[in-house]
């Protein structure tokens, strides 16, 4: 089973290739240029440097969100510009799931974050021990003083790893959380190995779509709706 996998929900954009488990290929860039710049040259560059043509590709899995609406879009549009011709099922992947992949081979708990503006951030809670990954809560978004009391709730021998674009703003609101601590830098941010791995993983739980049903998830109205509908 072979995976070309996609990330670019935030700032940081990547791709990968996961081959039955394995990581063939992966390419990560977080230099503040825009996705539609970077993108599909990491795609073309990520095959090519591989020996991996397209039609070698079982599945392409995209992080559907949540995220930012820019991002996602743009993601989910090369992902059906690479799909449609070959017909190649697509996986929709939560972004939050993706990220807790990173630390499957620690026991702990992984607070994955994303700044949503506003004094909010998208979240959601994994436990994993033993390379079990248990997903405590549905994605959300939570304004921040309601995610730190959820992680004070939470037994204090367990070790917390904070992790994702909005780790480091909101690592700052936890002063004096002694079990909780920030990722580090190289398993910070969301990153297509961990959508790819992801979809290996559950390949039998997830439903493939076509890339005509492929489409973002969001948790909040984008901004211009929003302010649509105050106004209205």
């Amino acid at each position: 089973m072979k995976i070309l996998s996609v990330e670019c929900s935030a700032s940081p954009a990547s791709c990968a290739i996961i081959d039955d488990g394995k990581i063939r290929a992966s390419s990560f860039v977080n230099a503040k240029l825009t996705h539609s710049q970077t993108l599909m040259q990491m795609l073309i560059n990520t095959l090519d440097n591989s020996a991996t043509k397209l039609c070698d590709i079982d599945r392409i899995a995209i992080a559907v969100g949540p995220g930012s609406f820019t991002g996602l879009r743009i993601g989910i549009s090369a992902v059906k510009g690479l799909a449609s011709p070959l017909g190649i099922p697509c996986v929709p992947v939560s972004t939050l799931d993706g990220m807790a992949e990173n630390f499957a081979h620690r026991d702990c708990v992984v607070c994955a974050v994303m700044d949503a503006r506003c004094n909010q951030f998208y979240n959601a809670l994994f436990e994993i021990k033993d390379g079990v990954i248990s997903k405590l809560c549905d994605d959300r978004a939570l304004l921040a003083e309601e995610l730190i009391s959820e992680i004070k709730e939470i037994s204090p021998d367990k070790h917390i790893i904070i992790c994702g674009d909005g780790a480091d703003l909101f690592y700052k609101n936890l002063c004096g959380v002694k079990n909780v601590v920030l990722a580090p830098e190289h398993l910070k941010f969301q990153n297509a190995v961990g959508i790819g791995m992801y979809a290996f993983k559950n390949i039998e739980s997830i439903n493939a779509v076509t890339c005509e049903n492929l489409l973002p998830v969001y948790l909040r109205l984008p901004q211009a709706e929003r302010e649509l509908k105050a106004k209205n």
